[in-house]
């Protein structure tokens, strides 16, 4: 019963982007950029889930992620 894994949709990296001063974004850069978030939160999402084993639980909360992050 596992997920259906989905990319991250364009417009929403496109929007990131432009938000970041951009002032037009290539379908190249958003797929770059998207394979590069998805890298980085497999990442989060794994050490994320090690600390919270190592708390002695199997759900992952919100400060997992964050102590996650800043490492």
């Amino acid at each position: 019963m596992g997920r259906k894994i989905t990319t991250i949709p364009r417009a929403p990296v496109g929007r990131i982007l432009m938000k970041a001063g951009a002032k037009r974004v290539s379908q190249d850069a958003m797929d770059a950029f998207t394979e590069i978030l998805i890298e980085m939160t497999e990442k989060i999402a794994a050490q994320a889930a090690k600390i919270a084993k190592h708390s002695g639980r199997k759900t992952v909360n919100e400060g997992d992620i964050r102590l996650a992050a800043k490492q």
